[in-house]
């Protein structure tokens, strides 16, 4: 474990800030993550989102050769109805990412994989119980989805689960939660996490996969326009409202988790997006280069914005309320 939290110390040191492109389903692909790898940030995707196992093959051939030297990652289902873990574990062997990110079932299943070709394995969870688990399980660290993340979120705010995390964990972990900005990014490393996700910051980037509608309606939304619903996927995740009320996915959605055939068209959440609860901080198109210049920006201002030399006035006691 010791020299699993030096390998990924020295990952977040490599990086122009501790961000990770989060593994996006249909939206992160080649593109983004290799663009994201080049801008000095982890890129990720979910290796769901290629059709077909030939498909991941050209995905991570194509990785490989535009990443650049730079960290990337992938997100793998592990839920005991998803059919394709060993055949994408099988091709992974060969493109040996530094990290895998385990979804909706135990890490366990994927650890002796990633282990030979010297990875890391983090769990994604989003309850202090689900991280014991992972603990218990072997996983090298945790991927804390809290309140507020696009797609499958968490029911926890940042302030607790990390907090709840941190008393039995002082390993590795990474959060995410509706993280837009480089003073959010900063806020998440001060609550105690490692690594912070952005997803939605990145949805319609030039380098995203997400079809045209969806790009603009998340140009387009605020925070009003996001609802929490697990009647798409059997699990509690945040949607475009918007889309949702458009294919009435509320009306009739599955009543358990289901990943058998993930990737086939019949699937509801083909068409019905999702986006985080920072969707306001998405303006217009932009180039992943471009968002990260800015977040880098924002952040190193938060940085120099918290030392007491900055701002003398967070240092000095809050002035006398009048009764």
């Amino acid at each position: 474990m010791e020299s699993g939290n030096r390998q990924f110390a020295d990952l977040v040191a490599s990086l122009r800030i501790p961000v990770m492109a989060a593994p996006m389903f249909l939206v992160s692909g080649t593109e983004m993550v290799t663009a994201a790898a080049c801008s000095g940030i982890i890129g990720t995707f979910p290796a769901a989102n290629a059709r077909t196992i030939d498909d991941l093959g050209g995905m991570l051939e194509g990785i490989a050769a535009g990443a650049g030297g730079g960290a990337w990652g992938v997100n793998l289902i592990v839920h005991r109805t998803y059919d394709r873990l060993e055949a994408e574990l099988a091709l992974l062997h060969e493109a040996a990412p530094a990290l895998v990110i385990t979804a909706l079932g135990t890490p366990q299943r994927a650890l002796d994989a990633v282990h030979r070709w010297g990875g890391l394995v983090f769990a994604d969870i989003s309850t202090p119980e689900q991280a014991r688990r992972a603990i218990a399980a072997g996983a090298d660290g945790l991927a804390a989805v809290c309140s507020g993340a696009g797609g499958h979120t968490g029911k926890y705010s940042p302030f607790s689960l990390i907090a709840a995390i941190r008393e039995f964990w002082d390993g590795p972990l990474i959060a995410g939660g509706a993280v837009s900005s480089g003073a959010g990014i900063l806020a998440m490393r001060v609550l105690g996490a490692d690594l912070v996700t952005i997803g939605t910051r990145l949805l319609a980037t030039t380098e995203s996969r997400a079809a045209e509608g969806h790009r603009r309606m998340v140009i387009d939304a605020t925070i009003a326009d996001i609802i929490t619903s697990d009647r798409v996927t059997g699990v509690a995740a945040n949607w475009l409202a918007e889309s949702l009320n458009r294919h009435r996915a509320m009306a009739g959605g599955p009543t358990g988790i289901d990943f058998s055939g993930a990737i086939a068209d019949s699937k509801a959440w083909r068409d019905v997006w999702s986006a985080g609860e920072g969707v306001g901080a998405v303006l217009g198109p932009e180039s992943v280069a471009e968002v990260v210049a800015a977040l880098g920006a924002e952040y190193d201002a938060a940085l120099a914005g918290v030392r007491a030399d900055a701002m003398p006035e967070l240092t000095q006691p809050v002035a006398n309320i009048p009764d």
